[in-house]
């Protein structure tokens, strides 16, 4: 019976292929930038009341949220800014599974650099463009339509699933956290994030900083009494690559075996002066340090700060006037998972299934709400999604087609055997 309904899950996503496409390509085609998620969630919300869902839909409580340990500031609340959790219900007697999304996407600006408009959802060489499709509309989709296939099958979990839509997480993560605050666990959970089909029981963090350095000023024709804040902040930058060649040469993990990849630490922004015939006595310096499962988060922000203050130490104009760091903005600790927990070695096994290939076990090179559900809701969760990577944020970001549908099989077949079915009386 158990064969039978495999067979029946992947013939049914097969014969409702451009079904699946065209489900994609219309939530692709609403912007949903981050802060103007409302039409993308009452979409989603709507299609999973329709196929018989249970929808919780509801708006963060800003002041609520800043009292968790993991809140982060960010600039702007959350009305018209709904989070979504549909419940599919389960009989009993079965493992219930958490499938977790977001729908926000970054800034396309004024859409120079796309060869079409970003939110055509375009279809070109197996492929669909547009902003979100990789990063992660196509994750999201697959979940929806897994479950909505299942239950045109006539098929019903035994354990519970929810499908988690979420909000702002290219700022914060504050959605996914938020579902925690709001009681939604699971026995474990699977992010749809971008993982180019490989299964991630692991994902970085993301620590961003603020370094403003002050020198002295001085007018343009006497310029040389004064100390020029972009060479101290060429100091500051040197700094930062010195501290990332220690980390890389430092810090292991079995998931980043390629460390330069996986501990970025850098300065992205860099403003000094304010006036092109005015003397540059200040500078503002931006930037990020990547970091990896089991680092001491709070202790690496420390181990740049310590640097910092000891190359200040060793300048004669620094060492009066030291530079201030602040950490502001995006702020993500590193998360994980065994390699070897049920939930990664059936998703393993299913992937090995449908594919005839060996899966690729490894860590995410970005961050993830997977640490708030693994941290703060006793729900393990591992990262699989037909998204890549490479490509999200990008110009002309596209998913591929086929790792879409395989990525909607994998998640059908992945609540069958989590959860366990039978079939509707």
């Amino acid at each position: 019976m158990s064969t039978d309904h495999r067979q029946a899950i992947i013939d049914k996503v097969e014969e409702n292929r451009d079904y699946a496409i065209e489900f994609l390509r219309r939530m692709i085609a609403i912007p949903s930038v981050t802060g103007d998620e409302a039409a993308i969630q009452k979409f989603v919300a709507e299609h999973m009341r329709k196929i018989g869902l249970d929808v919780d839909m509801w708006e963060t409580d800003w002041e609520e949220l800043k009292k968790h340990p993991g809140y982060r500031p960010v600039a702007r609340g959350y009305e018209n800014r709904p989070n979504i959790v549909a419940t599919y219900k389960g009989t009993g007697g079965g493992r219930s599974l958490l499938l977790n999304g977001h729908t926000d996407v970054i800034p396309v600006g004024d859409g120079s650099g796309w060869t079409d408009d970003p939110w055509s959802a375009k279809i070109r060489d197996g492929r669909i463009y547009g902003r979100g499709s990789a990063d992660m509309k196509s994750g999201v989709a697959s979940h929806i339509l897994a479950v909505e296939f299942l239950k045109q099958l006539g098929l019903r979990t035994k354990g519970d699933v929810y499908i988690n839509v979420v909000i702002d997480e290219e700022v914060s993560g504050h959605g996914t956290l938020d579902t925690v605050i709001r009681g939604y666990r699971a026995d474990a959970g699977i992010s749809g994030e971008t993982s180019d089909l490989h299964i991630q029981p692991a994902c970085i963090g993301r620590i961003w900083f603020e370094i403003t350095v002050q020198g002295k000023p001085a007018g343009v024709q006497k310029r040389y009494e004064g100390i020029s804040g972009i060479e101290l902040g060429n100091k500051i930058v040197k700094a930062v690559q010195e501290l990332e060649d220690e980390r890389v040469a430092t810090v292991t993990h079995p998931l980043y075996p390629v460390a330069i990849d996986s501990l970025p630490c850098l300065i992205g922004s860099f403003q000094a002066g304010s006036y092109p015939s005015a003397f540059p006595d200040s500078a503002v310096l931006k930037g990020s340090i990547g970091t990896v499962p089991g680092e001491d988060h709070e202790g690496v922000k420390q181990s740049l700060v310590d640097k910092i203050a000891k190359v200040a130490a060793e300048d004669p104009w620094m060492k009066d006037h030291p530079p201030v760091v602040r950490f502001v903005g995006y702020d993500a600790e590193a998360s994980e998972i065994p390699t070897d927990h049920p939930i990664v070695e059936m998703l393993s096994g299913i992937y090995k299934e449908l594919t005839g290939k060996e899966p690729v076990i490894s860590g995410r090179q970005g961050a993830a709400d997977t640490r708030f559900l693994n941290k703060y809701a006793d729900t393990p969760t591992v990262i699989f999604g037909p998204g890549s990577t490479s490509v999200m944020h990008a110009n002309d970001e596209y998913v591929s087609i086929d790792d879409f549908i395989t990525a909607i099989k994998v998640m059908a077949l992945a609540i069958h055997d989590w959860c366990g079915v039978e079939s509707a009386e």
